[in-house]
């Protein structure tokens, strides 16, 4: 039963843009919004749970940057917290082609990737801080494979549900979806009652007025703080 909500939960993600996600996770004090992480094209869209992978410094000799792929599971969203570093990519085509056939949602990197072109050609989601061509071998290693990470300030866990749209990347943690997904829709529902008031003549002030519009983010009574 479990499963089959966090499964829905995904679809109901994938319909809600990532700005009404933000203000759904601001209402309830939620640090969600995974700051400097941009698509490679603003057309990807990306929705799915979270495949994490750690990195650091390559030590002497140095580690692998990588053999997980085979093991993540089709819809999942890879990743990887390579802790900021825009001096060497963690990412690249041998990746994207094999993430591509197997039916993953997306890659996500604290850092950077390479060969754009690709994911472009494909249309494979990569969310990134940049993009650039110089190899993260023998300068970083994997530490960890499905352990809590940090992607754009916000702490991501296996399993949480990753929303990606031309606006950015929002990290909706899994104790807390159902909530935010439920927020998010009331949002998104007052705001088309409010186009839809507009379109049949209404001023923008009455409709917003009349919908709460300017309360719509307000942090909710009682909640103190961001929740991590």
């Amino acid at each position: 039963m479990e499963t089959l909500q966090q499964d829905q939960n995904v679809a109901r993600a994938a319909r809600l843009d990532t700005a009404t996600l933000s203000d759904a996770m601001d209402r309830l004090g939620i640090n969600g919004q995974c700051r400097s992480i941009k698509p490679r094209d603003s057309a990807f869209r990306m929705a799915g749970r979270a495949f994490t992978v750690l990195y650091g410094p390559a030590a002497t000799p140095p580690g692998t940057v990588g053999d997980f792929i085979d093991d993540v599971p089709p819809g999942a969203v890879i990743v990887l917290d390579n802790g900021g570093r825009t001096d060497a990519t963690v990412w690249g085509d041998i990746m994207t082609e094999i993430a591509h056939r197997r039916g993953l949602a997306g890659t996500v990197i604290d850092g950077i990737n390479r060969d754009v072109q690709l994911c472009l050609s494909l249309g494979y989601p990569v969310y990134s801080r940049d993009h650039w061509m110089r190899t993260g071998k023998d300068r970083v290693q994997v530490e960890g494979v499905n352990v809590p990470v940090n992607i754009g300030d916000v702490r991501v866990a296996p399993g949480d549900l990753l929303r990606g749209d031309a606006d950015g990347l929002v990290a909706i943690p899994r104790e807390h979806e159902a909530r935010i997904l439920a927020v998010a829709e009331e949002i998104e529902a007052a705001e088309e009652a409010i186009r839809a008031a507009v379109a049949s003549g209404m001023r923008l002030d009455e409709a917003r007025h009349q919908h709460k519009y300017h309360q719509l983010q307000t942090r909710e009574q009682g909640v103190q703080g961001e929740v991590a």
